[in-house]
This record gives C-alpha cells, structure tokens and sequence, in this order.
C-alpha cells in the first residue's frame, strides 16, 4: 500500500520487489510493520520474482560494488557495510528481547535531512596526536527518532576523484533517546580527524551554524536493554566509546541506582587521547565501574584492553556468569581478537566453552559487536 509504484507485492509466503519496477526510493522502509525490511539483502544482481516467492530463508549477503554513484546504490553501500560492521566473531546479533524498536531509513541520499551544527569541542587535550571532537546536531524540529546504539550518516559534499558523489559515512551517536540536552533531541557524534579522512575533516571544520546533510537512522540490533536490570559489560576503545557513552546517559537518566550495573573496559593510547576522559570521573562507580587503559604511556608498559580483562579475570568471570548479562564491543576491528582470547580464557575458568557461550547469548540479543 505504501509503494506508490507497485513493486512490492506478496504470495501466501513472501513480501518480495519487483526490481524493474523499484526506484529506491526507500519510502517503504520507516513503515514496515513486521521489521523484515531490517532483513534486506543488498545485491549486485537482482534476485527474480520467482527466486524470492520461493525463499524459505533469506540468501547469504552477496559481496558488494559500492562503487555506484546512484542514490540506490548509496544506500544499498550503506546497508552493506552496516550488516558487516554488526557481524562480529560467529555471524549477526540479535536485538535485546527489552529493547526499544527503532526507526530505521527515515532519510537516504536521496532525501536526505538538514542539520545544522550547534556545537563543536575538542575531547583530546592540545598536545595529543588525536583530534577527537564531540559534535551536536541541531534538526530544529525536524523528526530524527534515533536509539542509543544507532548510526546515522554523514553526506560530506563535492565529489570523489571520479567525479562520483561521496558515498554516505556511518558515525555511532554518543547521545541518549531523548537529545545531548534532555528533551531537546539534538544528536551528538564522536570524531575522529584522520589523515585523509574526506568526511572526518570535513566534519571537525565545521563551525556552529553550519549545516549538514544526515541520512539514517541505521542500526537494528545494536541496541540497549530497556530492563534496568541488565547488567551491561561494555569494552570500547577510541571513538567506540561513542554509544557507550550513550548507554551511560540513557542509565543515569531512566535508572539511575536501580540499574544493574555497568563494566566498561576503555582503551586508548594515553590519557590526553582518551575521548570523555573528563566527564568519566565525574560518573559514580555505582552507576558505572571504569577500566581506563593506555597503550602508549612513556615508561609504563604497553597495555590493552585484554590485557585488562585478564588482570580483572574474577569480575570479568562473575559478569559471564549471570544470565542479566549484555555484552558490547566496539572500536578498531583489530581488538576483535584480544578480546575474544580473552573471553576464551575466562570462560574456561569457569567451566565454559567461550565460543558456545558467545553463541547462546547472541540468541538471546545479549551479545553485540561494532567494529569497523
């Protein structure tokens, strides 16, 4: 009913589209009722209605050329690697049974939303090699529902080298539900200036004022337990402190002591390039236990947040153990494999198998992994 063209239609099975007739015009997507639109595959040749009548299961996702520089084909480079960015060891997460359904594709590059800066601070002290800017947007008014754990994109203007319009970039929010200022639903962003980085440079530049094309929300499973009792393990390094840091304001605001409890594990080079090291001591050990970790720290040796993990095997342990338990991972894809030897270990302590425990819990939505 919605698809204003025809090309969606339905058998007694199957929701499928009509690829010649579809326009990727993404109206369709903020109004699905069942959420299997969350379940898209992106294809670089469309499957035939006759393929999709007969699914009984959706198809592995197909390898992708994100090289299209038609607004279909950024969205469809956007789906792609958000699926893979949500993977992590052992394939997709699920949702917590508790969390909030959130809204997903209500801009695309086609259409996307105008923001406008209002504010723009640098994390990282003067002299650390590490630009870190936290960045409030401002959608005056403009509806953008978007769930702790969600991303949004980022269109950075002008064009590739090929001429091609920039593909869309993904940033976590690092503000809760309700706006960086409660009840105001501005979103804040974490970002790191890199070398090169078009939209990364492009985003620490921009002044108060300024605006900026938004498409998004994205994310479905990426999410927060709704339950004040679940007990969130959150193990981060760099601009992955983004949606923890979402997490913890969501937690002070609803919670508060009631909550369960929450185990961060934050890893940087040194103090002056940890994102949020100020606010951080300012968060009561109550609400929010802090293992703040440095790698490159003149005269000390070099630490990760593994190794940590390891030295706090007991905690760590008792944390796997209760079934309230929800894990979240996200930073630098490279920390992937610490970390999971970590957790292989200390699960074996107590008597499990890490890799079936991970799996079980992912079942469960209590298991989430972002790493890019």
């Amino acid at each position: 009913m919605t698809c204003s063209i025809g090309a969606i239609t339905h058998d007694d099975n199957n929701v499928v589209v009509d690829a010649e007739k579809c326009n990727y015009c993404m109206e369709c997507i903020p109004v699905c009722p069942t959420g299997s639109i969350d379940e898209w595959r992106v294809v670089n040749t469309a499957y035939t209605l006759e393929d999709q009548f007969g699914f009984e299961e959706l198809p592995e996702q197909q390898d992708i050329d994100t090289g299209s520089s038609d607004e279909g084909g950024m969205d469809a480079a956007i789906a792609a690697m958000l699926d893979e960015a949500h993977s992590g060891a052992g394939g997709k997460a699920r949702a917590p049974v508790s969390a909030a359904k959130p809204e997903t594709n209500l801009y695309t590059a086609a259409k996307p939303v105008v923001a406008t800066i209002q504010g723009s601070y640098r994390l990282t002290g003067e002299d650390s090699d590490s630009d870190v800017r936290h960045i409030i947007l401002n959608f005056e008014g403009q509806p953008f529902p978007v769930l702790e754990g969600q991303n949004i994109g980022i269109i950075p203007p002008g064009s590739d080298d090929e001429g091609k319009p920039h593909l869309p970039r993904l940033y976590s929010v690092s503000s809760p539900r309700d706006g960086e200022r409660p009840n105001y639903h501005n979103v804040s962003l974490t970002v790191k200036r890199e070398a090169g980085g078009v939209c990364s440079n492009y985003l620490c530049d921009l002044k108060m004022g300024d605006k900026v094309n938004v498409t998004g929300p994205f994310g479905t499973t990426f999410l927060i337990p709704d339950d004040p009792e679940a007990r969130l393990l959150m193990i981060c390094t760099g601009t992955g402190s983004a949606p923890m840091r979402a997490f913890t304001m969501r937690r002070q605001r609803t919670v508060g002591a009631k909550s369960g409890g929450m185990t961060m594990f934050f890893g940087a080079r040194t103090p002056d390039s940890l994102p949020y090291f100020g606010p951080l001591s300012k968060v009561p050990e109550s609400l929010l236990k802090q293992h703040l970790v440095y790698s490159r720290v003149d005269g000390q040796p070099k630490e990760y947040v593994q190794d940590r993990m390891m030295q706090e095997e007991d905690e760590v342990a008792e944390i796997l153990a209760d079934p309230n338990t929800h894990i979240y991972i996200c930073g630098l894809r490279g920390m992937e494999d610490g970390v999971e030897r970590a957790f292989t270990n200390i699960a074996e302590s107590i008597g499990q198998q890490w890799a079936a425990l991970r799996d079980a819990m992912r079942d469960e939505g209590r298991y989430h992994v972002e790493t890019y």
